[in-house]
């Protein structure tokens, strides 16, 4: 494998565009032939709808407050419903520009997220070969481009725009080139509630390595678009933080939503259709499917075995050992499950996994990764952690390290993002919820 990917390596990324350009050409054509051509083939599903050939397809959830913005501007009223004022304003303003250019909304839709996600590629490209080497930054940007939530940045959704700027934001920092830190910081802090962790962080990596106090300025400029966004809304709504207020629509309250995790970790455990507590979810509680935790329990039975006896193997037997446990676990899970499953992963073994290559990582991409991780969780509610989570970078870094030093897994890992991305994007295109 390792003299393979050598070889790969000198015949192919001679041109180091040509990688990101080539792995985004492919994570594009499994999309969208997922979208397109496989899912309006399959038979009715029970829920959502049978999607047909065309735009509509990448039309769903919220992209119709995309297009509301662009098209009708913002609404809120503060009475804790869903307004669209929770969406910040850079990508549907981009949207909105191409539109006034004669380009229908799900063609700027597209062009926005897609275009900008090729750009995000080849900065995070750049920016970990830079620092951690050719491998791991071709890792890393394989994994942000075959990660299942990498999906959302093939339909009209921020994911390509946020972590292009995030990223072009971070790679600045790393190069000292302050006014480029600010200015892409800014239209992140424009983008998405997330980009605020980059203020945190740009100032904690800055009183770590002692930086100018340049570089200090530049970590409180990039708040740029979020003040800017606050103005707007103190002049239309007569709140500077309505969009705040705003998103209690979808996350009633804030702070670490401690019942929402015990839920989603419960229907992990013993399924979705049993509760080992009345009060969590139901007065009547109890275990209604006793197969679903026989079998969770075989599974994990079986993976603490594979590990516990992995010397007395041979390494291929015990990688592909774990491989069917992990497989045989996805055909016991529904899309809930796998969207807890993700969420779950993303977060707690992101974290994981940028504490444990954090030797390997500039102070800025591991104070980013975590602070966050830690707005996610004090935002309250547990609702699309998996995709939210997936546009802090750091934690793709952090697999990404973790897969270039065990490439044979590696290689399965990718094949198994590859088979979660084609499920999600054609639960996508049956306008089904997938995160």
């Amino acid at each position: 494998m390792d003299k393979a990917w050598i070889v790969i390596t000198k015949f192919l990324w001679k041109n180091d565009f040509l990688f990101p350009a080539i792995i985004w050409c492919l994570s594009r054509i499994l999309i969208w032939t997922a979208m397109l051509i496989i899912a309006p083939n399959l038979p009715s599903p029970s829920t959502g709808i049978k999607p047909h050939f065309g735009w509509e397809v990448f039309d769903a959830w919220d992209s119709i407050h995309y297009r509301a913005i662009a098209t009708t501007g913002y609404e809120f009223v503060n009475d804790g419903k869903q307004h669209n004022l929770a969406f910040f304003p850079l990508f549907p303003l981009s949207i909105w520009v191409l539109m006034k250019l004669g380009l229908t909304f799900e063609v700027a839709g597209l062009l926005v997220n897609n275009l900008a996600f090729l750009a995000a590629l080849c900065c995070l490209y750049f920016w970990v070969k830079e620092h951690c080497g050719i491998r791991i930054g071709q890792w890393a940007t394989a994994v942000v481009s075959l990660y299942p939530a990498s999906m959302f940045t093939g339909v009209i959704y921020t994911e390509g725009l946020y972590l292009f700027l995030s990223t072009a934001a971070l790679l600045a920092f790393d190069r000292q080139q302050y006014r480029w830190t600010a200015i892409w910081g800014a239209m992140a802090t424009a983008t998405r509630p997330t980009g605020m962790a980059l203020i945190a962080a740009f100032a904690i990596a800055s009183w770590k390595e002692r930086r100018p106090p340049i570089a200090y300025i530049a970590a409180f400029t990039s708040a740029t678009g979020l003040l800017i966004f606050s103005l707007y809304c103190a002049i239309r709504f007569h709140d500077p933080l309505a969009f705040i207020a705003a998103q209690r629509g979808w996350r009633p309250s804030l702070g670490f939503d401690w019942q929402g995790w015990l839920n989603m970790l419960m229907q992990i455990v013993v399924g979705p259709n049993n509760w080992l507590f009345g009060w969590i979810q139901d007065a009547s509680g109890g275990i209604k499917d006793p197969w679903y935790p026989l079998l969770f329990t075989m599974i994990v039975t079986s993976g603490y075995m594979l590990w516990r006896f992995r010397k007395n193997w041979s390494s291929i037997k015990v990688i592909y050992g774990f491989y069917a446990v992990v497989v045989f676990l996805l055909i016991l899970a529904n899309e809930q499950l796998i969207n807890n499953l993700l969420n779950t992963c993303m977060v707690l073994g992101g974290s994981y996994l940028l504490w444990y290559s954090r030797k390997q990582l500039t102070p800025v991409t591991t104070s980013y990764g975590f602070c966050g991780i830690a707005l996610l969780l004090a935002s309250g509610g547990t609702i699309s952690l998996s995709r939210l989570a997936y546009g802090i970078v750091p934690l793709s870094v952090g697999i990404g390290v973790l897969l270039s030093r065990h490439s044979c897994q590696g290689y399965l890992s990718l094949g198994l993002f590859v088979t979660l991305l084609t499920k999600i994007a054609i639960g996508f295109a049956q306008e089904r919820w997938v995160g």
